[in-house]
């Protein structure tokens, strides 16, 4: 990869520009992050694996599998790095809301494209932060059967490399996709191998996305299946809610 494609990935006056998006916050992520690590540290069994592996600096895609409620605090708190989420555009109402907006997490609208949860995405992308995606846009069995195609985009567009995380544990089978494991349970993190994506220039082919988005899903269903063949913890299976999700979630 050349540095001229780098530099135009992370280029804010590149399209999308992103010189008048506002910045993400950083210090109370940094401390809510630290605090939320040591609560689900004492309620759970936790083990994080591969950790190492990810990039320490630059910018880096987390793309996590997705079966529970927890998913999202849990990965935030164990991350190597303070970490922005796209959170469902729902959960941005009241108390709650003023706090994921206070601690960094990003706004998205998962039924149909969200120009500014994108942007939001990229900005932090080129300030070489860390930015989770949940490709599987919903909660369910975990097992990445399908993946949208925003984590491939944001990868394209920036040159960010792309860390394939499992998670297991956090929802119990035959459990509402609304639930949370009992106080003791054990819940593992697998960090996996990051695959490396070059930035493309404007204007970015759809079959070009639509290619990566597979390969980045197949990475990930794999290092899922793998993590749990590993540890012993396997997928929780469909929820009977799961079906209304995308509605209710």
């Amino acid at each position: 990869m050349s540095a001229a494609r780098v530099n135009t990935g992370l280029d804010h006056r590149a399209p999308p520009r992103t010189d008048e998006t506002r910045s993400l916050p950083i210090a109370l992520p940094w401390i809510a992050q630290r605090m939320a690590r040591v609560v689900l540290r004492r309620r759970y069994w936790l083990e994080v694996h591969g950790a190492g592996l990810v990039p320490r600096s630059g910018p880096v895609l987390l793309s996590v599998n997705h079966i529970g409620y927890l998913d999202g605090p849990l990965l935030g708190a164990v991350a190597p790095r303070v970490s922005h989420a796209l959170v469902k555009n729902e959960m941005f109402v009241g108390r709650t809301g003023r706090l994921l907006a206070a601690v960094g997490q990003i706004p998205v609208e998962r039924l149909e494209m969200d120009p500014a949860a994108v942007r939001r995405c990229v900005r932090a992308l080129r300030q070489r932060r860390a930015v989770v995606v949940f490709p599987e846009a919903r909660r369910g069995g975990g097992e990445v059967a399908s993946a949208r195609r925003g984590v491939a985009y944001l990868a394209l567009v920036t040159g960010a490399p792309v860390v394939p995380v499992a998670v297991l544990g956090t929802r119990l089978p035959g459990a509402s996709i609304h639930s949370r494991p009992p106080q003791g349970s054990r819940l593992v993190v697998s960090f996996g191998q990051p695959v490396p994506v070059g930035a493309v220039p404007w204007p970015r082919r759809s079959d070009e996305v639509g290619a990566l988005t597979e390969r980045l899903r197949q990475t990930l269903a794999d290092h899922v299946a793998a993590t749990a063949a590993r540890f012993g913890l396997a997928l929780p299976g469909r929820a009977p809610d799961e079906v209304d999700d995308l509605v209710s979630r």
